[in-house]
């Protein structure tokens, strides 16, 4: 199985009145894994030729994080349906490895021109299988 990693530095920007950082940043933080993990298997960031949409976004904040600190995003795919995906991400400190937060994004393939959801194809499939996580007991979430 691989891991999609990817490094983020916090600026000041992304911290809040507490001094931490803001709990609307992680989101961008896990959009940036994505389009990194999507470019990693062959989807440019052209507007014309992207087919994802996003159904659902989750984070759960586990520790703090604040300014100049710099963080490790590990993306895995949790589960594969026929039109979505689940993606599951990891926020860690990069030095210590301690848990920062866990985050889940649903993710639809799509096609913008008939404004529908369409089945994965068989080539992208294959592609996320490499990242495709085993549940604890050893089942696959694949449908």
């Amino acid at each position: 199985m691989a891991t999609h990693t990817i490094t983020i530095n916090i600026r000041f920007c992304e911290t809040d009145a507490l001094g931490h950082v803001s709990n609307t940043s992680y989101f961008i933080y896990l959009e940036e894994a994505r389009i990194r993990m999507f470019e990693e298997l062959g989807y440019g960031s052209d507007i014309k030729d992207w087919c994802f949409i996003l159904a659902s976004a989750k984070c759960d904040f586990v520790n703090q994080a604040f300014f100049g600190q710099r963080l490790k995003i590990e993306t895995n795919v949790a589960r594969i349906g026929n039109k979505s995906f689940q993606f599951v991400h990891r926020i860690l400190d990069e030095k210590t490895g301690r848990l920062i937060a866990l985050g889940e994004a649903t993710t639809v393939y799509f096609n913008f021109q008939t404004q529908k959801s369409e089945p994965i194809p068989d080539y992208l499939r294959k592609q996320l299988e490499r990242y495709l996580i085993s549940e604890p007991n050893g089942v696959t979430k694949k449908e």
